[in-house]
């Protein structure tokens, strides 16, 4: 039988959602600066391996901050493996709107780029601290174009 886990340690920091959005918290510029720079070489740049894993739905709630607010992705959920040699894949399932490719959400095309494009919105609302549908987001800003 092939089987295949992610297993994590209990966070005890809990998401990054919570901490970007919280009254009571505050991460500074060197603490979330760290956490995406932490994130890109774990979640986006792992290359070099026969499984490409793409998470589909890399958002801040889905982001677990250890006790040195070190971040851990979770919730593999929606996660897609692709095999040797694939880069593309299709798929009907959605993740979270607001954090999704183009691509994805009009025509369920799955790739690495997906991720890259989700990590690149919670990179924005890291830094502003704002959801990609805020109203800050409108016409001319939109995240969504």
């Amino acid at each position: 039988m092939d089987f295949k886990a992610f297993l994590l340690e209990y966070m005890p920091n809990g998401s990054l959602e919570q901490l970007l959005h919280s009254d009571d918290y505050f991460l500074n510029m060197i603490q979330r600066l760290d956490i995406m720079h932490q994130l890109w070489n774990i979640s986006i740049m792992s290359h070099g391996y026969a499984t490409v894993v793409v998470h589909r739905d890399l958002k801040p709630s889905n982001v677990l901050l250890d006790e040195r607010l070190v971040g851990h992705v979770s919730d593999f959920g929606l996660t897609k493996l692709l095999g040797e040699g694939e880069s593309i894949a299709h798929t009907n399932t959605l993740a979270t709107m607001g954090y999704i490719a183009p691509e994805y959400g009009s025509v369920g095309l799955v790739s690495r780029r997906c991720d890259v494009y989700s990590y690149g919105i919670m990179l924005m609302e890291t830094f502003t601290r704002k959801k990609p549908y805020d109203e800050m987001f409108q016409e001319n800003l939109s995240m969504r174009s």
